[in-house]
């Protein structure tokens, strides 16, 4: 049964994901171009963070950070290499999606890379319903970069 954890960044499970998240993400985006959050970036107060669970075992992460009322920001999903190819990227974005929908967010927005290192996370977002879209809150036009959107009801 998957349980999430709002916050957590103590867990050393969860620590050491985020950590290679932002190193791997440093390394495949050029400079300039790397948007990615260190866990003191993910604390701010415009941010919630959940780690999801499967038992005792870290599935993966995801964060939402508030761009208004009612737009948010997907940032730093990642899943643990335990688990991925499995299908738990939905499992992660899906719970993002229905805590979004909880704090009243009517549009979700995500950055990620244009660059092959990128193609899993792309076809992933767009598995899940996101459509690209222009630059959206402080983000300007980037070849190495790519914006998606979804619009979702607060059903």
């Amino acid at each position: 049964m998957l349980k999430s954890i709002e916050g957590n960044f103590d867990n050393l499970e969860v620590n050491e994901l985020l950590t290679k998240h932002f190193v791997e993400l440093r390394a495949a985006s050029p400079e300039g171009s790397a948007h990615v959050l260190d866990i003191p970036g993910l604390k701010v107060p415009s941010i919630k963070f959940w780690s999801l669970w499967d038992n005792e075992k870290l599935i993966g992460c995801g964060a939402l950070k508030f761009l208004d009322k009612e737009h948010g920001e997907f940032k730093s999903i990642r899943i643990h290499d335990n688990f991925r190819k499995q299908g738990q990227g939905i499992n992660v974005i899906n719970h993002l999606i229905s805590e979004a929908k909880k704090l009243k967010i009517k549009r979700l927005s995500i950055e990620t890379g244009a660059g092959d290192f990128f193609i899993p996370a792309r076809k992933l977002f767009k598995k899940t319903g996101f459509t690209v879209c222009e630059p959206f809150a402080h983000y300007k036009e980037d070849i190495n970069s790519v914006y998606l959107t979804k619009l979702i009801d607060d059903r």
